[in-house]
């Protein structure tokens, strides 16, 4: 079930420390990828917070495979 759907109190939400440190960027990485709309965030004050399973989902959909001939 997609974050959007789920009640805010079974959202568990990361902040950009965190996420950046799962996906092994910089903070301002993840920044640039709230800003640019791959990574949806809501605003708390003047900070972020990511659904940690859009983290998931966006990893998920980034994946690269290797294909063998």
């Amino acid at each position: 079930m997609a974050a959007e759907q789920r009640p805010l109190g079974e959202v568990q939400f990361l902040t950009v420390a965190e996420v950046a440190s799962a996906m092994r960027v910089s903070k301002m990485t993840v920044y640039r990828l709230v800003h640019s709309g791959h990574l949806p965030a809501i605003r708390v004050g003047r900070s972020f917070r990511v659904p940690e399973n859009s983290v998931h989902e966006y990893l998920r959909d980034s994946y690269v495979g290797v294909e063998t001939a």
